[in-house]
């Protein structure tokens, strides 16, 4: 195997492929990156079996084959070079060869034989969705995602798609995110299916603005092809809680207020906080807001904000990262905020969107 490239073009692609990879494995070949040159161009691959990154490369590639190389050494070595153009090779023993102009590296890798081969998704449904637009799906649910073990069934987000429509909803228990959009196709098959927290993050650093993702399931895995990255996760097996039953219907006590006065607010109430005294406290009167934050030893804050509401007033404590969260993934200038009652959930409604998050106990 031997190829030709630049060192920008190649640390890129190992950057891709190794967040995957955990240092403590238990099989020695999981630390490893696959690399296989075919011709013009250069595979990556790296996995925890669980979840699978494939990245291409364009190369100059004068010998192909595939070998397998430490992750971390390998990509820290191209890192440091410092000339742009690197040639990589191997031989038969398994050691790889690096070199630019003026550096070389002779490092050990692992025979490729050994290296999980990802799951194939052959004669299968892709269903396109615009990178622009799941991106932003993500980004409106993915924080209400919870990390609580005891749970593992809420460890990700629920895709739903049906017709010509998609549906991702994510909830930790205390706090619940439903983004829906329409597609720009029609499937006939019903998909449901829990994708796990940690694939949602790669698809979060290699979504980009432009381009489509193509969507494949198959038993219990699902395929993303982003174009030059693939990547391939194992679903979490299980039922997901029945959601709609907790969304309430439309309330008429609700107040209207420009986010981004709404989101400083709350930041800086937040400032205040400590971990047992998280809740910031919201005083609602007519046409009037009042965000403060009291906390023994530490101190306390007030500030007025201006909101469009005629309803009863009310006090009302949430912790402000769960206000937080949706506040700075929503674009819309101004919010609506359902609030029924002071022991009763807040709730904002945006179109195709539905976030709601449950009171904190004022200490």
């Amino acid at each position: 195997m031997k190829f030709k490239t630049s060192k920008e073009i190649l640390f890129g692609g190992l950057q891709i492929v190794q967040n995957v990879i955990t240092p403590k494995q238990s099989l020695p070949i999981l630390a490893n990156i696959l690399m296989e040159v075919k011709e013009g161009k250069l595979r990556l691959v790296g996995t925890d079996l669980d979840i699978g990154i494939s990245c291409e490369l364009p190369v100059d590639s004068s010998e192909l084959g595939l070998i397998t190389v430490p992750a971390k050494r390998f990509s820290e070595i191209i890192r440091e070079l410092s000339e742009e153009e690197v040639t990589i090779s191997s031989k038969k023993n398994n050691s790889v060869t690096i070199e630019t102009q003026n550096c070389q590296f002779k490092i050990l890798g692992l025979s490729a034989e050994e290296f999980p081969k990802l799951p194939e998704f052959k004669n299968k449904e892709a269903i396109k969705i615009e990178q622009a637009l799941f991106k932003q799906l993500l980004g409106l649910t993915s924080f209400a995602v919870s990390f609580d073990e005891s749970r593992y069934i809420l460890n990700g987000i629920l895709f739903k798609i049906s017709k010509n429509s998609i549906c991702l909803v994510a909830t930790d228990g205390k706090r619940l995110a439903v983004a829906e959009k329409k597609l720009n196709q029609e499937t006939d098959k019903e998909i449901n299916v829990i994708v796990p927290i940690k694939t949602i993050h790669e698809l979060n650093r290699n979504l980009k603005n432009e381009g489509d993702v193509s969507l494949v399931v198959s038993n219990n895995q699902i395929l993303f092809d982003l174009g030059p990255v693939v990547i391939i996760s194992r679903l979490i097996e299980g039922e997901f809680p029945d959601y709609k039953q907790v969304i309430p219907a439309a309330s008429e006590n609700k107040m209207v207020i420009n986010r981004q006065d709404f989101l400083q607010a709350i930041r800086r109430a937040s400032l205040l906080s400590t971990p047992d005294y998280q809740a910031v406290k919201w005083e609602l009167f007519k046409n009037k807001a009042v965000v403060s934050k009291s906390t023994p030893d530490v101190g306390e804050s007030r500030e007025e904000v201006a909101v469009d509401y005629s309803g009863k007033e009310l006090v009302i404590g949430f912790n402000p990262g769960y206000i937080i969260d949706v506040l700075k993934n929503l674009n819309d200038e101004k919010i609506n905020v359902e609030i029924a009652d002071s022991d009763k959930p807040a709730v904002i409604r945006a179109s195709g969107y539905i976030y709601l998050v449950l009171p904190m106990r004022l200490n």
